[in-house]
């Protein structure tokens, strides 16, 4: 069966974009970040292998634009209870490595409120897209993440 629409004022945010905020990528964060993970690759913690293979700086992991956020929760979020917020499935999608020294332009937009039932009662997803461009324009990555709101609305 289809996910139902919600019908709340959430949905009415559907396709809202938050005002960009930037990141510059810097090689500390990415070391923290691929420790945070277990991360041994050396294009992640050696700035001479990372050269040697062709990158200007470190390489952060794909997952690395998870620890993005922008500096004001979005209207979407400012409506929810966090206590009653969960993290749901989240993907990314590379256009070209993430280096340290990347300045990137990030929007964060909502793409869909839906609602579902779930074991213990009503749930409603928030799928949110973060897209980063560098200084040029040209799109670096997306990451697609699910909030999960507990309970009705």
């Amino acid at each position: 069966m289809p996910p139902h629409r919600e019908p709340s004022a959430l949905a009415d945010l559907v396709g809202h974009v938050c005002p960009p905020f930037t990141i510059e990528v810097e090689k500390g964060a990415i070391r923290r970040f691929a420790e945070a993970l277990g991360d041994r690759n050396p294009l992640r913690h050696d700035e001479d292998a990372a050269r040697a293979a062709g990158h200007r700086g470190l390489v952060a992991p794909p997952t690395f634009p998870a620890s993005f956020r922008p500096p004001v929760d979005p209207p979407w979020m400012q409506r929810l209870d966090r206590s009653r917020i969960r993290a749901g499935e989240q993907g990314f999608r590379l256009h070209r490595p993430i280096v340290a020294g990347d300045r990137l332009t990030c929007r964060l937009i909502l793409t869909a409120v839906e609602r579902k039932e779930g074991r213990s009662g009503p749930l409603t997803l928030l799928v949110q897209d973060l897209d980063g461009r560098d200084d040029d324009g040209a799109p670096v990555f997306t990451n697609r993440r699910v909030a999960v709101h507990l309970g009705a609305l």
